[in-house]
């Protein structure tokens, strides 16, 4: 591994998306740390405190502790996921975004387009809505006529800059970038995290277990490691060639390959749409008029992470998104007719139809273990703190949202930087393990 590390800086392409990404990083925490105008920053503490402590914990994670301290990066990413959901969503119903995304990399640039307008819209909305909350709970140290609109603008500015970065990382650095600015984020709370699990469960004189200390180590270590057995996993399905000609004359002799189906083909994806759309409810209940009390207690309770009705509502959206975003990046009917124009099939399969229905059956099948794992790990956290009385903040990286994205983001990072290396013809960071065996 350490040899994998030395020549990941020999190779001047990757050293340079490598050094780039990293100050990509750095700018945008620096960024982060960069307070909205008009704010009076010592009463934001105040107006959350009404707020599930849980529910806002999660809210002040995806926007790397930009809420929490009401800076122009307040709504992070999030209203870009939102976006992309949205558009996701309207592409399999509406037949002009379906044929764009169709279209190849023209069809999805034009996609993103819409993706980056709709991000605006978003942020505007959820601005003013932040703005208002702001006035309602005298906030604002400049007159409301002013500064709504100035913090309106910054915010929308924040995000815009963060997704403009994230473009910028995907394209010139390592990784996916919108990932990479959620993960940084969290992995910036992590030290906090294993400081209050020593505070509680260790230092001397502290009030909490040992042994429940000990059990939070345990779980995080097993999580972790359950965590990249079900992203890597995957199963093969064997491929024939049959013996053909090729342009110019060229015989291209039989051989044999394999498809590989993963487990987990959403990787992190249903997780953060499912945990984008889990804070909606909660947001709007603070912003409803006063007299709406009796709905805005019920939508608390429901938006409570520990409750019943929450685990089970986030635990459906998980899966439903698996099963969604799967659908969405696997095409068995496209694969099974490349399949035809390549004289290939699948032993035992015929072509054509009964090929894609053998595809579709066993992605279908793959992804109903790999959803059901990803919505238990999902509600790990509100477990842990509803039933062993574990400070959210410890309980969040012990499974949920934060570590599957964490987990996933390194993985799809170092199969990256992997896939470098190994096209220099340099040993990878494993040289007989499953990141190596997935190219």
């Amino acid at each position: 591994m350490f040899k994998a590390l030395s020549n990941m800086f020999s190779i001047k392409e990757l050293r340079e998306r490598i050094i780039f990404t990293l100050l990509m990083l750095g700018v945008y925490r620096l960024a982060g740390s960069i307070w909205a105008p008009g704010v009076d920053v010592s009463k934001v503490s105040e107006m959350f405190a009404g707020v599930n402590k849980n529910l806002f914990d999660m809210m002040d994670m995806f926007t790397g502790g930009g809420i929490g301290n009401m800076t122009i990066m307040a709504l992070g990413v999030m209203p870009n996921i939102s976006a992309s959901i949205i558009i996701q969503l309207a592409a399999s119903v509406v037949p002009s975004l379906e044929r764009l995304s169709r279209e190849g990399e023209a069809g999805r640039n034009k996609i993103n387009q819409y993706v980056r307008y709709l991000t605006v819209i978003i942020c505007v909305v959820q601005g003013a809505i932040l703005a208002r909350s702001l006035v309602h709970n005298g906030i604002n140290m400049i007159s409301p006529v002013l500064f709504v609109p100035l913090f309106i603008i910054c915010l929308t500015a924040g995000t815009t800059f963060l997704m403009w970065l994230g473009e910028q990382i995907t394209q010139r650095g390592v990784g996916n970038g919108i990932s990479l600015i959620i993960a940084a984020g969290i992995l910036c709370r992590m030290p906090y995290a294993f400081k209050r699990l020593w505070q509680l469960h260790f230092a001397p004189g502290s009030d909490g277990s040992i042994a429940i200390g000990i059990l939070m180590i345990v779980l995080f270590v097993v999580v972790v490691y359950s965590v990249i057995l079900v992203i890597q996993g995957q199963r093969r399905i064997p491929v024939q060639y049959a013996r053909r000609v090729a342009g110019g004359g060229k015989t291209v002799p039989a051989h044999t390959s394999y498809i590989p189906l993963r487990l987990n083909q959403a990787n992190v994806i249903p997780i953060i749409f499912a945990g984008a759309l889990m804070i909606v409810p909660q947001a709007l209940a603070q912003i409803v008029p006063g007299d709406w009390y009796t709905m805005r207690n019920i939508v608390n309770q429901f938006a409570t992470p520990s409750s019943a009705g929450y685990l089970i509502v986030y635990a459906a959206l998980v899966i439903f998104f698996t099963y969604f975003y799967t659908a969405i990046q696997f095409n068995p009917v496209q694969i099974a007719d490349d399949f035809k124009k390549n004289g290939a099939f699948i032993p035992g399969i015929r072509p054509g139809k009964p090929t894609s229905d053998f595809l579709e059956a066993s992605m279908f099948r793959i992804t109903t273990a790999g959803a059901i794992f990803l919505a238990i790990i999902a509600v790990v956290p509100a477990l842990i703190t509803g039933r062993l009385h574990v400070d959210w903040t410890i309980a969040s990286f012990m499974g949920g949202t934060g570590i599957l994205i964490v987990v996933g983001v390194v993985l799809d990072t170092m199969q990256q930087i992997e896939a470098h290396l190994l096209m220099h013809q340099y040993d990878g960071f494993m040289q007989k393990g499953r990141l190596r065996g997935r190219y």
